[in-house]
């Protein structure tokens, strides 16, 4: 018996025309087509890959709004290194046993700490961004601060659609324009980025092997050290002169050692006249390290010791270790993801209309936090997804 045909679907609403901006359609036109030329792409072929871009110039409120810089170290690393992104890194270490083993063989760079790169990247390739690439690049090529730096992203992004080591033109992700597993701008991608898999193409957007093993290139171009550590948490003596620490001033070990600098786990310092720098990231009383020269291989990575300590950190708990022994300096911890999330289910139940409680901490979280904040009386009232307010939450003030 033949089945009648469904009635067809209702076209679906067209999408909103974009306001025009004729600022930027005359940058576009006279800046980045002849730019894009001049490196030999065709005009054909830029016309082609920038139709149905249209700009969105709120990623220029983006450009001094970095986490790495604005965020508490406390709250960084509390959300990038728990117990979750942990378990989920010691998994892949197992599903990737011989990949890993491989690259690490190539590169010389140890499983753990490429791991961490991707935990802390992109989540082991579950968050990758949102933001289409031409999107944004274009836009930061034509207007804000570092129009020439993002200039050259934007160039590179063509490139490499050009080249075919990309094929999507509507590839996203962040704003700034990294992209992939492990989330390497366009230079970079064009500069370090290999072929893992060996089928002629490097793919860090969908391939694994080259995702880690172009990881593994970048902290090896970076001046890696081989079977040497990123260095360890310290405990500092009584009236240590805090001047003395910086990542650029260096140091040789044994030098710390006579200060009276010793591992925050008691364990010994081998004497090494090793060039090395001590970082006080919240100050004298929060938890101090003693960093080497592969720490600066993980820092050029994304310049923030933010951003460092947690691939460092992270890890160091996949190797098995317990985690930092010191209290940052605050009565108010940072979050788990897992916290998070349960901050935002407490909020829900409260009729805060934020969304999902996927661990997110946006605009509608942090709005609904202060109005729980000034509710409860708890000062500041800044909307921060903090300890304070999640036990406040959870006893039903």
């Amino acid at each position: 018996m033949q089945i009648p045909a469904p009635a067809p679907a209702p076209a679906p609403a067209p999408a909103p025309a974009a306001a025009p901006d004729p600022a930027y359609d005359t940058c576009v036109a006279d800046r980045l087509r002849p730019q894009a030329v001049a490196r030999g792409i065709p005009g054909e072929a830029f016309d082609r890959y920038m139709a149905g871009v249209t700009p969105d110039r709120s990623v220029l409120d983006l450009l001094d709004a970095q986490p790495e810089f604005t965020t508490p170290i406390w709250d960084y690393l509390a959300g990038l290194v728990d117990d979750q992104r942990v378990e989920d890194g010691r998994a892949m270490l197992d599903t990737h046993r011989e990949l890993l083993a491989t690259v690490s063989s190539r590169y010389g760079v140890d499983p753990e700490t490429i791991v961490a790169v991707w935990g802390v990247e992109s989540d082991y390739g579950r968050v990758h961004g949102k933001r289409p690439l031409l999107q944004s690049l274009s836009v930061l090529s034509c207007f804000g601060r570092r129009q020439e730096f993002f200039r050259g992203e934007f160039l590179a992004t063509l490139k490499l659609l050009h080249d075919g080591d990309l094929r999507d033109p509507a590839i996203t992700g962040s704003w700034a324009g990294a992209f992939g597993h492990t989330q390497f701008m366009p230079t970079t991608y064009a500069r370090i980025a290999v072929d893992g898999d060996g089928d002629g193409r490097r793919d860090l957007v969908t391939s694994i092997p080259d995702a880690l093993a172009s990881t593994a290139n970048y902290l090896k171009q970076s001046g890696w050290q081989t079977g040497r550590p990123w260095g360890f948490e310290a405990k500092l003596p009584a009236g240590f002169d805090t001047a003395l620490a910086g990542r650029t001033s260096r140091r040789p070990l044994s030098d710390w050692v006579a200060r009276g600098v010793t591992r925050a786990d008691g364990s010994a310092i081998a004497p090494a006249d090793t060039r090395s720098a001590l970082l006080l990231p919240a100050g004298r009383t929060g938890p101090a390290f003693v960093v080497f020269r592969n720490y600066d291989a993980i820092y050029s990575y994304n310049a923030a010791e933010s951003y460092a300590l947690a691939i460092a950190t992270l890890a160091d708990r996949l190797r098995g270790g317990a985690g930092l022994s010191t209290p940052w300096p605050t009565d108010d911890p940072g979050l788990s993801r897992a916290q998070r999330k349960e901050l935002q289910t407490l909020l829900l139940a409260r009729g805060h209309a934020i969304g999902e409680a996927d661990g997110m901490i946006g605009t509608l979280t942090r709005r609904a936090i202060v109005s729980e904040q000034q509710r409860l009386g708890l000062t500041p009232a800044d909307g921060r997804a903090g300890t304070r307010i999640l036990e406040a939450l959870r006893a039903g003030r």
